[in-house]
């Protein structure tokens, strides 16, 4: 018996067949019996079809699990409207967990998007049986890793000691209970009261038992296996953002949002609601934080903060051209929840009835309350009803988190079938009216104020001055402030003002450059050069022209203004940075994140959230959410070096910590980019057989502003391996094109520059061997062929991204090969010729002028005669001294050598203070757009060190002629 296909449309029918076919085929014989009995039934058989051949996603998770339907069939949960969510499952350990609840997922979402296709659930009901999901599926991973985390570390109780238990609050859709079919979940930890675990192996305070209770909370949820993800989860809305620690208790959420929450916080705290854990202490924090929700009184301030809310909104409409999006573009799902919010905000302190979550019911409030017309909330319930379902027949299709409307025709016909719309224009049309409809009350709610608030002025006529153009006046009141360079900044000011791109600008855009400058100046008068410093910051000015939104945030914040006036005062580098990517001025908002850096984990986890926001297949965006991340996250490090929170060996740590997260996503993208397309290869369920290098600055965690990546890939996979996808290639294939991929996302110049510049060059056999080798291959081409500068850079080599059971293999191949018995004689004769060579092709030009600079890296006594000793003192102990192979970079080296005697303390100490001040004075010269060369003056001491030490090991016997 075939499944019913007239009312399909044509387009789906050759899809519906062969997913028919393919599920017949991967189910047992007395599954097959079911499914073919089941076809007797004929409302059964329709709604089948529908599923078959308007989701992709529900068709492979019956294809991979034919059993869950005739679970749900039996039980009766497909004609149920609401399901208990029994997890039967007894895990008995993290993975078994993680395992359980993805199949639990799959089984109640196919259950979902089966009556949701089917119309046998409204919309309210599809988004209530989904966030029910994600509550249980919350409760019941943070129930298991509660109790298992408890074995080790004991139970966390208050000091009064009362047991304590982590609060899960949900915002956005899930706090709703508004959540879409494949919808992330915005979350926000906290617990109580501080305290101490009691009872376990290891006594800890409760802050960390709960952070590490969050992240495995996180890891159970979120990360991606062979069995899928059960759901992503967003932790960004937590008070502080990304820059603050993963959970604090009560007391400092309160004091947070007290303190230092925005008005754009408080729309987020809107939808709020403890969702897992210690609910009922949770709705007590909810409940205290109230007041600073809705305001008893109308707040004038929310409203220009509603006003700014809704032209950003505009702005990134037009910006990002999301017309084809229902969710952000114009007339979208956002616009309904802004028009919501917007009177929750202003008027819910006094009408207690819209102090409630649901969109849905906030609309008939306002509809009672006289707020909005009958009309327009009829259109709004409409349009919100017609976006919503839409919205999750376009997940339905791939479980994919998007609200793109399709291109493809296939994707048209199933979203618009599925609507109960004959074609694909009919749908459109319908959507069209919805669409105009919310984007005519959008635009009438907080409209614009018909006069601007009064400006306020400087004390200095900067004003007048440059409204008048009175350039000898300028010059005076400029050298009367203090500034220097006073000439040049009135010549500049004035060509700028009266150029043609300031003429060209609109009315409203020269009165925030004229509000702006005077602000600009006063500011530069605390500069330590206040005329240097305004030159230096009139480039970002110039390059925002046609963007004064810029000029409105320093406006509007002057810390951020104070916080870049100190900046580019010190640094010309952060500067220019500025000036080519004006949209990093955001990060000069939040003082707290600009002077301070996560940790790695905490890079990662902040990079691998922002990437969730975006579509899979928007590659693009997420090649300059890439860019943004590593641009802001330097600008982070300069600044906070620059005020002196960050001191020089951690300034390097970081740069290669953003360099190292950066590359594992690129390489996360690369390797699903090639996955879409050549399927998998086999083997490589648990984990990647992928491994990237990095040597040099990167291997040995040195890295400066600016730096390059010098890179290897090496993977291992069998070479007769081929991927399982409808365009299978095999292993060696897969491999170049993932390497290829990863240095084009790499390389690639977009709006915000390029990512890294990756060099290839120290693979075995340099531009001329394969761009990705094997395992195997790299171990022969080392042990056989490789030369002597090839394993000095193999000291600084270590694994950076990639699959944690080849990183291991390299690592132990590394120590072996560093380990290898040498002739030191002959070992020394090599590293020091190699040094002459480099030093005579890199730093000829500087010799000549030897006596009176000194050139930090390659000058005689400099950076790379300290990396070539202890490179050349590995290879010829390493032998003896295992140890000298543990570490990468060339303290701990140095500090490994004077642990196993090889050198002195004093050796030790003299070396790695000449190494630390050279590494200053670098960093300081790339902030400063400087050539690495200083008056040798200022490092003679140093030097001197290095070189005594250098003829004492490298070219012992020879007389030391170089100058001192």
């Amino acid at each position: 018996m075939a499944l019913p296909v007239d009312k399909v449309p044509e387009c789906l029918r050759e899809d519906l067949a062969s997913n028919w076919q393919q599920l017949i085929e991967a189910c047992n014989d007395e599954q097959r019996a079911w499914y073919e009995a089941s076809l007797a039934d004929a409302a059964f058989a329709k709604r089948l079809s529908r599923v078959l051949a308007s989701s992709q996603a529900g068709f492979e998770i019956l294809r991979q699990l034919p059993q869950v339907l005739i679970d749900l069939q039996s039980s009766g949960e497909l004609d149920a409207p609401q399901s208990d969510f029994a997890f039967s499952a007894q895990p008995a350990s993290a993975a078994e967990l993680d395992k359980a609840l993805r199949r639990f997922r799959n089984y109640h979402w196919l259950r979902i998007v089966w009556r949701d296709l089917n119309r046998l659930a409204d919309t309210s009901q599809t988004t209530k049986d989904l966030s029910l999901l994600a509550d249980h599926c919350l409760q019941i991973a943070l129930d298991f890793h509660h109790a298992d985390l408890a074995l080790e570390w004991g139970e966390p109780h208050s000091r009064s000691g009362e047991p304590q238990r982590l609060v899960v609050i949900a915002m956005g859709k899930l706090g709703a209970c508004e959540l879409n079919l494949s919808s992330d979940i915005d979350l926000i930890f906290t617990y109580p009261e501080s305290g101490e675990t009691v009872g376990g192996v290891r006594q800890v305070d409760n802050q960390q038992f709960f952070i590490k209770l969050g992240q495995r909370l996180i890891a159970s949820l979120d990360q991606r296996t062979v069995d899928g993800f059960v759901f992503r989860m967003d932790m960004r809305l937590r008070p502080y953002g990304q820059s603050g620690p993963l959970v604090i208790n009560f007391d400092a959420m309160e004091e947070y949002y007290q303190d230092q929450g925005r008005e754009w916080e408080r729309y987020a705290m809107i939808k709020a609601r403890a969702v897992a854990g210690d609910i009922a202490s949770g709705e007590r924090l909810l409940a205290d934080l109230k007041p600073f929700v809705y305001r008893r009184y109308i707040d004038f301030s929310v409203i220009e903060a509603l006003r700014e809310m809704k032209g950003m909104i505009r702005r990134e409409v037009k910006r990002r051209q999301l017309q084809d999006n229902i969710k952000l573009g114009s007339g979208g799902i956002r616009e309904v929840e802004f028009i919501a919010q917007c009177f929750q905000l202003v008027r819910g302190g006094r009408e207690p009835a819209l102090q409630e979550r649901r969109l849905l019911v906030v609309l008939n409030e306002l509809l009672e309350l006289e707020q909005l017309p009958v009309e327009a909330v009829q259109e709004l319930t409409a349009a919100y009803n017609f976006l919503r379902d839409s919205e999750h027949a376009i997940q339905a299709w791939l479980d994919r988190q998007t609200q793109h409307l399709p291109r493809e025709p296939r994707e048209r016909a199933a979203l618009a079938w599925v609507m109960g719309f004959d074609n694909w224009a009919a749908y459109e049309a319908a959507l069209q009216q919805h669409r105009e409809n919310v984007a005519a009350h959008f635009e009438a709610v907080i409209a614009d104020p018909e006069e601007s608030d009064e400006i306020e002025r400087s004390e200095r006529p900067w004003e007048d001055l440059l409204q008048n153009a009175e350039h000898a006046a300028l010059v005076a009141e400029l050298e009367d402030a203090g500034f220097d360079e006073a000439e040049e900044v009135a010549r500049l000011t004035l060509a700028m003002l009266d150029g043609g791109t300031v003429k060209r600008m609109q009315s409203i855009g020269r009165e925030r450059l004229y509000d702006f400058l005077p602000r600009l100046l006063d500011a530069c008068v605390d500069a330590e050069l206040p005329g240097r410093c305004y030159l230096r910051i009139l480039p970002l000015v110039e390059s925002v022209l046609r963007r004064t939104a810029y000029l409105v945030l320093l406006i509007e914040n002057p810390g951020a203004l104070s916080r870049l006036v100190r900046l580019c005062d010190a640094s010309p580098w952060i500067s220019r940075q500025l000036a080519r990517n004006p949209v990093l001025l955001d990060e000069l908002l939040n003082e707290h994140s600009l002077f301070s850096v996560p940790d790695k984990e905490g890079l990662y986890s902040e990079l691998r959230q922002q990437l969730l926001r975006i579509p899979e297949e928007d590659q693009e965006a997420q090649m300059e959410a890439l860019r943004y991340f590593k641009l802001a996250h330097i600008l982070r490090v300069a600044a906070s070096e620059i005020v002196g929170t960050l001191p020089l060996m951690k300034v390097s740590d970081y740069l290669s910590a953003i360099a190292e997260v950066v590359l594992s996503h690129v390489l996360e993208l690369a390797w699903q980019d090639l996955q879409a397309r050549h399927g998998n290869l086999p083997g490589c369920e648990s984990e990647l057989p992928f491994v990237v290098v990095g040597y040099g600055k990167l291997g040995g965690l040195e890295l400066s502003y600016g730096s390059d990546l010098d890179l290897v890939f090496i993977h291992d996979v069998e070479s007769t391996a081929v991927t399982d996808g409808k365009r299978p290639v095999d292993a060696a294939t897969f491999v170049t094109r993932l390497g290829q991929r990863m240095i084009h996302i790499l390389n690639a110049t977009t709006g915000l520059g390029q990512l890294y510049e990756a060099d290839m060059r120290l693979r075995p056999s340099g531009n001329s061997g394969l761009l990705v080798a094997s395992f195997k291959a790299f171990e022969e081409y080392q042990y056989s062929n490789a030369w002597t500068w090839e394993h000095q850079a193999l000291v600084r080599a270590r694994v950076v991204a990639g699959g944690e059971g080849l990183a291991k293999r390299f690592a132990e191949l590394r120590a072996a090969l560093l380990a290898k018995p040498r002739d030191e004689e002959t070992l020394r004769k090599e590293v020091v010729e190699m040094r002459d060579r480099m030093r005579e092709h890199l730093s000829g030009e500087s010799s000549s002028k030897k006596n009176e600079s000194f050139e930090l890296k390659q000058g005689l006594g400099g950076i790379v005669d300290i990396e070539f000793m202890v490179q050349y003192a590995v290879l010829a102990q390493a032998c003896r001294y295992p140890s000298l192979t543990r570490y990468t970079d060339n303290i701990r080296i140095l500090e490994s050598l004077q642990a196993e005697g090889l050198l002195s303390e004093a050796q030790a100490l003299a070396l790695i203070d000449a190494y630390k001040t050279f590494r200053s004075f670098v960093h300081r010269s790339s902030l400063q757009e400087e050539k690495g060369v200083v008056p040798l003056a200022e490092v003679m001491e140093q030097r001197q060190r290095v070189l005594e030490q250098w003829q004492h090991w490298m070219t012992p016997g020879e007389a030391n002629n170089e100058i001192s």
